[in-house]
């Protein structure tokens, strides 16, 4: 198979780019920044300029493959009106998706977020049926976000297009150069996590997501979500964790609505000319909207278990930012 990544530079990108190159299959790599081009040093591939903005450079990238993995979804950068972000997210995924119906494409793998699912109401694993009966409540720009876009990769699929989606639970491992969920083990290990909010968690090491995703785009079939899931844990138990490894204290957890009070007085201070908020909308859809998953679909149907303990993938996280000096 040859298989084309996009958001080949980051960490689900890059995991993913080295399951496939172990596996044997030929690859193409899509990157925005020429200086992001050393993080495909030691893997044979073909790497490619594409902008997702404006779409340059997306047909070339996608002659020749086989299946197209986009890890690169829209996502929230600055605080704005959920409809605005929900719209241009759809209108950048759709120009995506009509690049890929010009081409024979095998399968079309959308990096997908479980935030977009439901959460399950008796407390037990949620699951990929756990649907919203509409759009999701509350205007939350990454919860709207994700199920829109959740919901377009599944028309595409009912219209023909060979579209599945993977689904990666809390990831933490190497190359996670945003950083994006290591942000939290990150701040935590620097001193920079006084607090947090606590709530379930399913958390899986990178590698074994990037083995996951390179399922989906072997085996998964058109239509389908699939969770790729590690250990169900919870706040308690991984800042505890989180803590011992990096030798800091144990954050102290707050209630959530005191955590939606600062990201609103952020937001407003932003909105006047001060700095990005540090809790964002997105920070405030994460900690809220966290569940116990199954990824029992996924081995039933690709054969995927994860490997790596949960302990196991917070210190090859932890110590991948030492080796790269984030915690200089």
């Amino acid at each position: 198979m040859h298989l084309l990544i996009l958001g080949a530079t980051g960490m689900l990108g890059q995991q993913t780019a080295r399951a496939a190159a172990a596996a044997g299959h030929d690859l193409t790599l899509a990157y925005r920044d020429p200086r992001a081009l050393t993080r495909f040093e030691g893997l044979r591939h073909r790497a490619v300029a594409v902008d997702l903005e404006t779409g340059a450079g997306l047909d070339a990238a996608l002659d020749g493959v086989d299946a197209v993995l986009h890890a690169a979804a829209p996502y929230p950068t600055v605080p704005r009106p959920w409809r605005a972000e929900v719209e241009a997210g759809l209108a950048r995924m759709a120009a995506f998706y009509r690049a890929c119906e010009r081409k024979p494409l095998q399968r079309v793998v959308y990096l997908g977020g479980a935030i977009a699912l439901q959460r399950r109401a008796d407390g037990r694993p949620g699951d990929e049926t756990c649907e919203y009966a509409g759009r999701p409540p509350g205007g939350n720009p990454y919860v709207q976000l994700k199920w829109a876009l959740d919901a377009q990769a599944r028309e595409q699929a009912a219209r023909g297009l060979p579209v599945s989606i993977g689904i990666p639970t809390m990831t933490f491992g190497e190359y996670d150069y945003g950083p994006t969920t290591g942000r939290l083990l990150l701040m935590l290990a620097r001193g920079q996590l006084p607090n947090y909010v606590r709530g379930r968690r399913n958390v899986i090491y990178g590698g074994d997501a990037g083995r996951g995703l390179l399922a989906v785009c072997e085996r998964g079939r058109p239509g389908e979500r699939y969770l790729l899931t590690g250990e169900d844990s919870d706040m308690d138990q991984l800042t505890a964790l989180m803590a011992e490894l990096a030798g800091r204290p144990r954050p102290k957890p707050v209630p959530l609505p005191i955590v939606r009070a600062v990201s609103a007085v952020q937001t407003l201070r932003w909105h006047f000319g001060g700095p990005l908020p540090v809790v964002d909308a997105t920070a405030v859809a994460v900690m809220s909207g966290g569940q116990h998953l199954s990824g029992a679909k996924a081995e039933r149907e690709l054969g995927f278990r994860s490997q790596v303990s949960l302990r196991e993938a917070l210190a090859r996280a932890l110590a991948w930012f030492r080796q790269v000096g984030y915690l200089d």
